[in-house]
């Protein structure tokens, strides 16, 4: 009974230490474009983006909306795109992969982003 219970103890530790969850990671973007942005040029680059999710592997969701916030702080940053990776390694992947670059392509070829602003988080429990 003794060796059985050692054992049992000691692969319930190895699974644990194995099968850590990998903490996903928050891809925060949000846009300042210019003022000659046209309606069409912004839901061009926002279908482009929404589009990553299915061309890039590791991203879980990705969601968007345009800033109501009525505190007046956002400094002209309007449009919000959030994107949820598997983990920190999928964000890694996503960041030089070919379509990520071909969306940075299209934003300068439009030539309507006036800034960017990114942050990443791992969300905290």
């Amino acid at each position: 009974m003794k060796t059985f219970t050692l054992i049992t103890l000691a692969a319930l530790a190895l699974s644990a230490f194995t099968f850590q969850k990998s903490k996903e990671v928050k891809h925060v973007v949000v846009f300042k474009y210019k003022e000659t942005a046209t309606a069409a040029q912004i839901e061009e680059v926002t279908a482009a983006f929404k589009a990553l999710k299915n061309k890039i592997p590791g991203i879980l969701t990705f969601e968007y909306g345009i800033n109501n916030s009525p505190e007046n702080l956002n400094k002209g940053f309007t449009h919000v795109y959030l994107l949820t990776f598997k983990d920190a390694a999928a964000r890694d992947t996503y960041l030089p992969h070919p379509e990520h670059k071909k969306f940075g392509e299209l934003l300068g070829r439009l030539g309507i982003l006036d800034e960017p602003f990114v942050v990443d988080f791992e969300v905290a429990k």
